[in-house]
């Protein structure tokens, strides 16, 4: 693929991605007071605390919050980085202004079908939104700015830990944060913790899938007929491990191979008619690297 046309499809990306965060930021967190976290739950508490002295759009804050968050982007990540994640973060900011003003002027205008009054499914809706759109731009290899940098410094460091738990902890720190602001309304905070759960939640789905591929260990007489019909009817892989009976003391050969999910029952009827007796242990496979699966290579996200 050439460059110039890499180039638009990312920046395509990243806006897809920014417009689904701020409708489920305008349309469904903002009104029911709640603060799920991040750059965006700090900047909704800033606009409640000053709502009183001046009326400041949560865009502004989200942009003014995002400058020294840049700067370290930019000595740590590098110029690509921070090119993507400035357009992250003004587009992000731009679109969060613009839908706050569509959404005044369809209210205005008696158009109301579109308001929810119940907090936990702005809770829902809002949470599953955000995180797709994030996920959306986190996969064009930007940021929409903010903790999202926080999360990749820190992914750095505690590899081990996914993206989404890792904002699941900064984002609960925000969520009781809001306390002041929403007048030690507990319900609010808890709606709010609804919300950052599911962001959470969906966001390792976007970025990471579900768990699509299963271990499978078969102890068996019959190993070679049943990776022979594996190979050849399934087309999957396997490896011959040696084992020994611990009771038998006799050599045995343990069959392993991964499997993806919507293929482990055929697998599983192949040992079944190939050896009833035979011995299997299956386990989720969170992640498999490799042929027909994921690239050693790609960027963690």
């Amino acid at each position: 693929m050439k460059k110039p046309v890499k180039i638009t499809l990312k920046i395509l990306q990243i806006i897809a991605g920014a417009l689904i965060y701020a409708t489920g930021t305008v349309f469904f967190v903002n009104p029911f007071d709640l603060a799920p976290g991040g750059i965006t739950g700090i900047s909704i508490i800033l606009n409640r605390a000053f709502s009183g002295i001046a009326d400041i759009p949560i865009g502004v804050f989200v942009f003014m919050l995002n400058v020294p968050l840049l700067i370290t982007g930019l000595i740590k990540f590098g110029k690509e980085f921070l090119a993507g994640t400035v357009f992250g973060t003004i587009t992000l900011s731009v679109l969060i202004m613009l839908l706050e003003k569509l959404r005044e002027h369809l209210v205005n205008a008696g158009y109301t079908w579109f308001i929810l009054h119940n907090p936990i499914l702005g809770a829902l809706t809002g949470g599953a939104l955000m995180a797709v759109g994030l996920g959306v731009v986190f996969r064009a290899g930007a940021t929409s700015g903010g903790t999202d940098i926080i999360v990749k410094l820190l992914r750095l460091k505690y590899r081990y830990i996914r993206t989404g738990r890792i904002f699941l902890i900064i984002d609960g720190m925000v969520c009781f944060s809001s306390l002041p602001v929403v007048g030690w309304q507990v319900e609010t905070v808890l709606y709010a913790l609804v919300c950052m759960f599911v962001c959470s939640f969906v966001l390792d789905i976007v970025l990471y899938g579900t768990d699509g591929a299963k271990l499978v260990y078969i102890v068996s007489d019959k190993s070679a007929a049943i990776a022979e019909r594996a190979l050849k009817e399934l087309d999957i892989g396997a490896t011959y491990l040696d084992g020994i009976g611990a009771y038998t003391m006799e050599k045995k050969e343990v069959l392993m191979c991964a499997v993806k999910k919507h293929l482990f029952p055929k697998l599983k009827d192949v040992v079944k008619q190939e050896d009833p007796r035979a011995f299997l242990i299956v386990a989720s496979a969170n992640e498999v690297f490799g042929e027909g699966y994921k690239d050693h290579f790609k960027e963690e996200l």
